[in-house]
């Protein structure tokens, strides 16, 4: 089963997040909880962390890109 990394909302004035850094690569294996990627938003850097674990199957959005929140920006087939 795939599931989909987001860009967070992580306040209620939120609106869109700069991805600053992959911190996996596609075929790697990911953790639950491990840190997936970093963004900015427009208060502070936060971490994402892995909801699941599995493989990172596919990057939709690369760094330096600025997305709405709950934009899809990659996949991870669960293992």
């Amino acid at each position: 089963m795939q599931y989909e990394v987001i860009i967070p909302r992580l306040s209620a004035n939120m609106e869109e997040a700069k991805i600053l850094k992959w911190h996996k690569k596609v075929g790697d294996i990911i953790k639950e909880g491990e840190e997936l990627l970093e963004l900015e938003t427009d208060k502070a850097i936060v971490q994402v962390e892995a909801e699941v674990r599995g493989t990172l199957k596919k990057i939709v959005h690369n760094e330096g890109e600025k997305l709405p929140v709950t934009t899809v920006v990659g996949f991870i087939e669960q293992v």
